[in-house]
């Protein structure tokens, strides 16, 4: 009844107010993100969701997108503004997914979405993690997040699919909000980002 009810009505519902009391913050992140990206404060990527089935996710856009003497894309480290720093530090650049959430492509909770390439990649236990809709945060974001290894966090990933419930969701919510104010585990070490993911 949780799964199938209750957490989608409390995915809806809890977006939609937190976008509402989070509208001014979103304008504020918004208007210096278009100063700081030319224009382009938002960041659109496909992603696959449950089941697999692949949707645009929706985040603030924390790079710019300078490039070098050949035309490739700088390192991200080069490319990460002072704006979208802050804006990645405090994990504002996750208010976005909201959209996605009343939407119904992502969950509040659950593994998070990946690039599509990843999929091939996927053994069979690590499939499991699609049996669910991907989430904003999860099991895997509260003990470690960027900070662990692939394998880690699809052993957490599928783990959370074993053992989906409302006592897990609210302690994993309550544990995001605590990492978001010490800012724990957002990067891998010496990276802006964390290292692709090659099976």
């Amino acid at each position: 009844m949780y799964k199938s009810f209750f957490k989608p009505f409390i995915d809806f519902l809890a977006s939609f107010l937190g976008l509402l009391i989070l509208s001014p913050i979103f304008l504020i992140v918004t208007l210096g993100l278009y100063l700081a990206n030319n224009g382009k404060p938002f960041f659109f990527q496909l992603r696959p969701g449950k089941d697999g089935k692949i949707f645009k996710i929706v985040k603030f856009k924390t790079m710019n997108d300078k490039k070098d003497a050949q035309g490739h894309l700088l390192p991200d480290s080069l490319r990460l503004t002072a704006v979208g720093k802050f804006v990645r530090k405090t994990s504002l650049d996750e208010i976005p997914q909201l959209l996605n959430v009343i939407k119904g492509d992502m969950s509040l909770i659950g593994p998070r979405p990946l690039l599509p390439e990843y999929l091939p990649l996927y053994n069979k236990e690590q499939k499991r993690r699609h049996e669910v809709k991907p989430g904003i945060t999860g099991w895997a974001q509260v003990n470690g997040r960027n900070a662990i290894s692939w394998e880690e966090k699809f052993n957490y990933d599928v783990w959370y699919v074993e053992n989906q419930s409302f006592l897990l969701d609210l302690k994993i919510i309550l544990r995001t909000i605590k990492k978001v104010f010490i800012s724990e585990g957002i990067n891998t070490a010496g990276q802006a980002t964390t290292k692709p993911f090659k099976g």
